[in-house]
């Protein structure tokens, strides 16, 4: 099974200098739900790719912070 790590997807999100309620917004979501998801690591796999789009992440990065086992 695999984990999301939270504190990377964190990090990313202030080194590209935005907010979680930017990058939530960016893709679509409920602030609260993107909150909730991020809460107990169940985003979803669109989800996932938004992200990678909204904070343009390598291939590399979205792995080590979406597919940590």
């Amino acid at each position: 099974m695999y984990h999301m790590d939270t504190n990377k997807l964190n990090g990313k999100i202030v080194e590209r200098e935005t907010t979680k309620e930017a990058v939530a917004d960016e893709i679509g979501i409920d602030r609260s739900t993107f909150y909730r998801r991020l809460k107990d690591g169940k985003l979803r796999i669109g989800d996932m790719h938004k992200i990678c789009d909204a904070l343009v992440l390598t291939k590399e990065e979205a792995i080590e912070i979406f597919l940590v086992q």
